[in-house]
């Protein structure tokens, strides 16, 4: 198959649109919207085809709400990094929707999996990493292809969520995401609009 220019637009679009949503509404993901991701993950690269990422669909609410103490706890420790004046603008940011996103998904790296038979990751073991977190870029352009926003909760403990959810010791925490509609939509990212961070170009030297 030769793409053409049509897919190359709807790809910029989609990642034009791409954001680290906060803001969720409550309307719950359809299951076969989510069949659709799960499968649009299946066909994300891995190094080896190790396919290392183990996902956690969390509905459990005694195991959100411990979640989100481990969030606000870990929130509140990540502040005392700034000054007052600066921590006063961290503390205005919304950094997470775990209150309101329909859809909490915990993805775990499996650090020895048996698929892939360890191909490729003998000089970097971190390579199972990378691959979890292109299956989840993955997961993100097609939940912005089904209109749908995805934020990704790094401000937690990862060994207590581990333990919350109780899974194997080999497994490490890469990402605990969030994931619903938007509760709006803007092309203009969050930090920006906040005037924490701009984009800084991709440094890209030939040598």
């Amino acid at each position: 198959m030769e793409l053409t220019k049509v897919h190359r637009d709807a790809l910029q679009d989609i990642l034009h649109w791409r954001r680290d949503v906060r803001q969720f509404l409550p309307d719950p993901v359809p299951p076969a919207t989510l069949i659709r991701l799960q499968a649009a993950m299946d066909m994300a690269p891995s190094v080896g085809n190790a396919r290392p990422w183990r996902v956690l669909q969390v509905e459990t609410p005694a195991l959100r709400a411990e979640i989100i103490a481990n969030f606000e706890k870990s929130n509140e420790m990540a502040g005392t990094i700034y000054d007052d004046e600066k921590r006063a603008d961290y503390h205005a940011l919304k950094l997470a929707g775990l209150r309101d996103a329909p859809v909490h998904l915990a993805v775990f790296t499996a650090q020895d999996p048996n698929e892939g038979h360890g191909l490729g990751r003998q000089s970097m073991p971190e390579m199972l990493a990378y691959s979890t977190v292109t299956a989840i870029h993955t997961l993100w352009l097609a939940a912005r292809a089904e209109n749908l926003g995805l934020g990704w909760v790094s401000i937690l403990d990862p060994e207590a969520t581990a333990k919350t959810l109780g899974v194997p010791d080999d497994w490490e925490l890469t990402g605990y995401l969030c994931l619903g509609k938007a509760s709006f939509d803007d092309d203009m990212p969050l930090l920006h609009q906040k005037g924490w961070q701009e984009n800084t170009p991709t440094q890209w030297t030939t040598v």
